[in-house]
């Protein structure tokens, strides 16, 4: 404490006492209590803020600003084309952050953290807009980890969430796009009052495994493993792992098909394994589970597969094989199985990297 050693040990309730009877007269304390009082009441006086102290301060607003949509930005999304969303408060408004439209053209230094340099506010809040608020959300500041967060905001932040695609790799989404489609609307009309538990209104599913498929190879995947519930199965099968049509359809005539183990059971049911070449002419091996459950049962045995691949196959080298487990989106609160295989991925004996 130095120079303030009057003030070890003392209570609140004296200090209290003392100033009072400074503020009667400031002559009734001692000189060390009586400048501390000055220095405090001085410190409590409102002073005049300079041109500079303002500017500080408005750029303190805006990496709150900045924060807020890294934080709150998918509560704001436009993820429902049907309808707009609940309200949520407080919003994104720059009022709510001592901002006003007068500060619109301002040029901030805080735009260096979203790597557009100095920019104008209206920029900044064009761009968070782009990268938090469009049609993705992203929800990730409560990550631990803060070499993932910076990660996850540099992939997002850099392309305002929209990927840059080639055109041939837009031309393979659309392939890809069009087999999902063409597909279910084939078995909609042939076997019409079928369960066929199709994959319509979630198409997107045919070209995003096929992108995780190819990416994967990339980086040295040799092989994927699937599990998944009864919708898109056929789908999957046809499109991902390449089963033949004819296969597929025999299925559904009722014809016994080759490898039944159980009679009676269903082709939404079954799983396949394949060997299918990837755009660049690599092969690459691919399979998904049985399935007699609509439930995530297939979770852990999917996880249990991979990993018994990864200790005998693959030597320990768990980026050879991926488990790709696939679900409604309600699987993810965290029920049952679901939480229990998230729970056992981060045990060294059960992880599958």
């Amino acid at each position: 404490m130095g120079s303030y050693s009057y003030l070890n040990n003392a209570h609140p309730s004296y200090i209290e006492n003392l100033y009072e009877q400074y503020k009667k007269d400031p002559d009734s304390v001692d000189e060390d209590w009586r400048r501390f009082f000055e220095g405090f009441a001085f410190a409590q006086t409102e002073t005049t803020v300079t041109a500079g102290d303002e500017t500080s301060r408005k750029e303190i607003d805006v990496l709150n600003l900045i924060n807020a949509y890294r934080s709150r930005g998918h509560l704001f999304t436009k993820t429902n084309p049907v309808r707009t969303r609940r309200k949520y408060r407080p919003t994104l408004d720059i009022e709510n952050f001592n901002l006003a439209e007068t500060d619109l053209e301002t040029v901030f230094q805080a735009g260096i953290d979203l790597g557009l340099g100095p920019a104008k506010l209206n920029d900044i809040i064009n761009h968070l807009n782009e990268t938090y608020c469009a049609a993705i959300g992203a929800e990730y500041m409560f990550i631990r980890i803060p070499e993932r967060v910076r990660w996850l905001q540099q992939k997002m932040e850099q392309s305002r969430n929209k990927p840059q695609f080639s055109i041939e790799q837009k031309k393979r989404i659309l392939h890809k796009l069009n087999q999902a489609v063409v597909f279910e609307n084939f078995l909609h009309t042939r076997y019409v009052g079928q369960k066929r538990f199709s994959l319509q209104g979630g198409e997107t599913l045919i070209p995003g495994l096929d992108a995780i498929i190819e990416k994967g190879v990339q980086l040295g995947a040799s092989e994927f493993m699937i599990g998944m519930p009864h919708r898109g199965r056929l789908n999957v099968l046809a499109n991902i792992l390449e089963k033949s049509y004819e296969e597929i359809f025999s299925e559904f005539e009722g014809e016994e098909f080759a490898g039944a183990v159980f009679s009676g059971d269903v082709k939404y049911h079954l799983g396949y394994t394949s060997e299918i070449s990837t755009n660049n002419g690599d092969v690459v091996k691919v399979g998904v589970a049985p399935n007699p459950s609509h439930l995530e049962a297939v979770d852990p045995v999917v996880v249990g597969m991979a990993r018994a691949k990864i200790d005998h196959t693959y030597k320990g080298d768990a980026s050879k094989i991926v488990p790709i487990l696939i679900h409604g989106d309600a699987a993810i609160a965290g029920q049952g199985v679901v939480y229990e295989v998230i729970q056992m991925s981060l045990l060294d004996a059960y992880s599958t990297g």
